[in-house]
């Protein structure tokens, strides 16, 4: 049967009806659904540039990629012929069954090994001589490693640009915004004046400091080579030589020892998948909260499939930030395991917390890539109502002054009674309505104008929109 993507059925997973039993039975294997990973449990990520990054077919490039980067550096030092390196590579272009090597990998604990049989044997067929090449002094650790180096740095990537577009429109929401009164919030409720631009500010600079991070991170990754135990005594003499050679062939960083069980590169991509969509998910989660019916400061952008519900027409739900926070709730426990994994990594070559690390870090990599994507596009289409902010304002009848008012009636009466003063007034004007300038009898207006009461939020979202344009290495603003 055809298998390709074109020509699979994509609706019709059987279940078959077991006569016997009476049950519903999924059958052993269905063809059409044996590479299959849309995301139907994974939005966020679905049809975002980290899924194809990350995919079994990208995992399966990446593993190819680092033999015939293996193969091209051992040419490089005289180690092989360059006739054989170049089979070798030709090898790698040929096709491979994910799902054969993956039921084949049962075996061995590793896909790499049924796939080095098959590489093999792809390139005996074209120059028997060059296949005892294949894999030279190379284990099975070394090329995953290897090759989940290349698929993070291939997803991060895309993450990085991401990253890099949602900060652009942040940055942007805080100059426009800077004048836009809004009710700071503290414990949920009401505390003193800010803006929306310094709250916007200080969603820029989550952002930007965890790109910058995962920039640093995304430089550093290191390709692995120690062979069976750490020693590279397989490569004879040439072991300390093919380093720097294979490590510029994978354009990864070159690691100081093989990292077997020195876990920290897996380390570093859980800490910037943690650092990434929880700046995300603080962004995110904001916006739920200001989109609320009784609070309608800001909305998701509108359009053809987004935000509806299916039993409710009225609705707009904030979907984006709903993908976002649920990626940030989940990226923390994924790291967990890879931080568990790392401290278990016993001996040279770990039993078990090497193949326990796979699919949580993949499970970061895909939410934190399509968390960015995600954020890219709220904070492009985001709508902001900044007569619902000042109204908002308004709710608590000018109690949301009354910092300022107890600094201006500490002169007068002293910062003990003046405070006490203010926190009487105040809980008489919340219990009968009325405005806290009428319960004062103050007749002095522009000491409850909110505008008066921002502090350095101006000087802040300039130092917040400084600091973005020198991580990204933007000119300075000319005024």
């Amino acid at each position: 049967m055809c298998t390709s993507r074109a020509n699979r059925r994509p609706f019709s997973l059987p279940c078959d009806r077991d006569p016997v039993a009476g049950r519903n039975r999924v059958p052993d294997r269905d063809p059409a659904y044996d590479e299959v990973d849309a995301g139907l449990l994974e939005p966020v990520r679905a049809g975002t540039p980290v899924e194809a990054a990350t995919s079994d077919a990208a995992y399966l490039r990446a593993l190819l990629d680092v033999e015939a980067a293996l193969a091209r550096a051992q040419a490089r030092i005289g180690l092989i012929p360059a006739e054989a390196a170049a089979a070798i590579e030709a090898g790698t272009r040929g096709t491979f069954d994910p799902v054969d090597l993956a039921r084949r990998a049962r075996g061995a604990g590793n896909p790499v090994v049924p796939l080095v049989q098959d590489l093999q044997a792809a390139v005996r067929a074209v120059d028997p001589a060059a296949a005892d090449h294949v894999h030279l002094g190379a284990t099975s650790q070394d090329i995953v490693d290897s090759a989940t180096m290349l698929v993070a740095a291939r997803a991060l990537d895309s993450t990085l640009s991401d990253l890099a577009r949602t900060a652009a429109a942040l940055a942007d929401l805080a100059e426009r915004h800077r004048d836009t009164l809004q009710a700071g919030r503290t414990l949920t409720q009401h505390a003193v004046p800010t803006t929306f631009g310094l709250v916007a500010a200080g969603w820029c600079v989550a952002v930007t400091d965890a790109w910058a991070h995962t920039r640093a991170v995304r430089a550093a990754l290191p390709a692995q080579l120690g062979g069976a135990a750490g020693t590279l005594a397989a490569l004879g003499p040439h072991g300390i030589a093919l380093l720097a050679p294979f490590a510029e062939e994978l354009g990864l960083a070159e690691a100081v020892l093989p990292w077997h069980t020195l876990r920290a590169p897996i380390l570093d991509l859980a800490g910037a998948s943690v650092r990434i969509t929880g700046a995300l998910g603080k962004f995110a989660g904001d916006v739920a909260l200001l989109g609320q019916t009784e609070v309608g400061e800001v909305a998701e952008a509108t359009g053809a499939g987004h935000g509806g519900s299916s039993a409710m027409p009225h609705k707009h739900n904030p979907v984006l930030s709903v993908l976002i926070v649920s990626a940030a709730r989940q990226v923390p426990g994924y790291a967990s395991i890879l931080a568990a994994s790392a401290a278990g990594a016993e001996y040279q070559r770990p039993a078990g917390a090497w193949h326990a690390e796979w699919q949580p870090l993949r499970a970061a990599l895909r939410l934190a890539g399509g968390a960015a994507s995600t954020a890219a596009e709220l904070a492009e289409g985001l709508v902001v109502f900044p007569e619902r902010m000042r109204a908002n304002l308004e709710l608590t009848g000018g109690r949301i002054v009354s910092e300022r008012l107890v600094a201006e009636l500490t002169a007068e009466y002293g910062a003990t009674q003046a405070r006490r003063l203010l926190t009487d007034a105040s809980r008489t004007s919340a219990r009968t309505g009325r405005h806290l300038r009428d319960v004062l009898g103050e007749a002095d207006e522009t000491l409850f104008d909110p505008a008066g009461h921002l502090g350095s939020a101006p000087a802040l979202i300039d130092r917040a929109l400084a600091h973005h344009r020198t991580v990204f290495r933007f000119p300075e603003k000319v005024t």
